[in-house]
């Protein structure tokens, strides 16, 4: 079952980091992330010609995940509104929200599929997108 319950994190991930001074999460959280971001959205401009379309889905839900939080922070004090916990009676995942699901998902993809490229078995899946 799907609860709504509204949380603000001013950690990242089950409010790691939450415990350091405001001017540390700042550096992390905010300034650190947003050169993360700019280095990965950089790299994909520049290889997007050499990724298949499945890598490609997973940096964008990875971007978009890591730039709507970005928004969230600078917004909210530092802070990341979470609202979703799943689970079953006493069961239940930590708070959630729905960039946490996109990061989740591209890095699943990343990882899934970059497995498959070093395994070998996909050798016709890899040619880029757009011919020269």
């Amino acid at each position: 079952m799907v609860r709504l319950e509204y949380a603000e994190n001013s950690g990242a991930f089950l409010s790691l980091g939450a415990g350091l001074s405001e001017a540390a999460r700042g550096w992390i959280f905010i300034a650190g992330i947003a050169a993360v971001l700019a280095g990965l959205l950089l790299f994909s401009l520049i290889k997007v010609q050499k990724f298949h379309i499945v890598t490609l889905a997973a940096l964008g839900l990875v971007l978009g995940a890591g730039i709507g939080n970005l928004i969230d922070r600078l917004l909210n004090q530092g802070r990341v509104v979470a609202f979703l916990n799943v689970g079953i009676g006493g069961l239940r995942t930590g708070i959630f929200n729905v960039a946490d699901i996109a990061l989740m998902a591209g890095i699943l993809l990343i990882a899934v599929f970059g497995y498959r490229q070093e395994g070998g078995d996909t050798a016709g899946e890899t040619e880029s997108l757009v011919d020269s």
